[in-house]
């Protein structure tokens, strides 16, 4: 059973954009907001060299990692063909305009 922590309102994320969750000790979080305003959590960290991936660039349920230009499945966190490996994905929960994540899955290595 999830335990969410909210973490911010959907307005609160730039359209095409991330907002980014800071974790003691660990790599932060990135929660993007796409054009239809679909909600998604990786890992901040491109699979291929540690990118920040909070700092690409969005389109449809993509970003684009701001080192090389990888592209990664908002929705697996796996990059495309040709291209190799997957970052952590983050359960998010909606509600009433609040974004939760999973309390478990922050605390999380």
């Amino acid at each position: 059973m999830n335990q969410w922590k909210v973490i911010c309102r959907v307005d609160d994320i730039p359209v095409l954009g991330a907002r980014i969750v800071q974790r003691d000790g660990k790599v932060a979080v990135a929660i993007f907001r796409n054009s239809e305003d679909k909600i998604f959590a990786l890992l901040d960290q491109c699979p291929h060299k540690g990118g920040p991936l909070s700092q690409g660039i969005v389109f449809g349920e993509k970003v684009a990692c701001p080192l090389h230009n990888w592209n990664i499945e908002l929705g697996s966190g796996c990059a495309t063909a040709p291209d190799e490996g997957c970052t952590q994905r983050f359960a998010v929960h909606i509600e009433d305009g609040d974004v939760a994540l999973d309390v478990q899955e922050l605390a999380a290595a």
